[in-house]
C-alpha cells in the first residue's frame, strides 16, 4: 500500500498510467467490451465500476488540454437509448478532479473500437451499464 494512492490501483495499471505519455489514451472498459480483440495491452480490474475507477486515477491523471475533447464515450447503436445517469456519474469524478474538461465526446461504435485499438492500454472493469466504456487522453502533468 501506498500513502495518497487509492488501493483500487493495481501497481500494473500504476505502471502503465506512468509510461504513458501526454496524448496516449487509456479505454476503461466497461464488463462486455472486446478489449482482447482491440489491444494488446489489456489490464484487469474486475468488479470495480469506472466512476470509482475515475476518483482513483484523476488525482493522478492530467487530462489533455490541448484537444478539443480529451474524454469519449461509444455514441448510442440507433435503436438504442442511452442512460444519462452513466455519464452523469463520471461527469462528476471528472468535475470533482479536472473541472474545466469539456464535454464528454460521443464517437460511432466502429469509430470507439479503432481508437481503442490505438490505445495505449484497456483496463477491464466490472461496469456493467450499457455503454460504460469511456476513452481518457493522458495531458501534460504541471510541475
Amino acid at each position: 500500500m501506498l500513502i495518497g494512492i487509492s488501493p483500487l490501483l493495481s501497481p500494473d495499471l500504476l505502471a502503465v498510467l506512468c509510461r504513458m505519455g501526454h496524448g496516449d489514451e487509456i479505454v476503461l472498459a466497461d464488463a462486455h467490451f472486446p478489449g482482447e480483440s482491440y489491444n494488446q495491452r489489456v489490464l484487469r480490474a474486475d468488479g470495480l465500476r469506472i466512476p470509482a475507477l475515475l476518483e482513483a486515477i484523476l488525482p493522478l491523471f492530467a487530462l489533455d488540454a490541448y484537444v478539443d475533447t480529451p474524454l469519449a464515450m461509444m455514441a448510442a447503436v440507433a435503436g438504442d437509448r442511452l442512460d444519462p445517469s452513466v455519464e452523469s456519474a463520471y461527469r462528476a469524478a471528472i468535475d470533482r478532479h479536472w473541472p474545466k474538461t469539456p464535454p464528454i465526446a460521443r464517437i460511432e461504435r466502429f469509430a470507439f473500437y479503432e481508437r481503442a485499438r490505438g490505445a495505449f492500454a484497456v483496463l477491464m472493469t466490472g461496469e456493467t451499464a450499457t455503454y460504460g466504456n469511456v476513452i481518457l487522453k493522458k495531458g501534460v502533468t504541471s510541475v
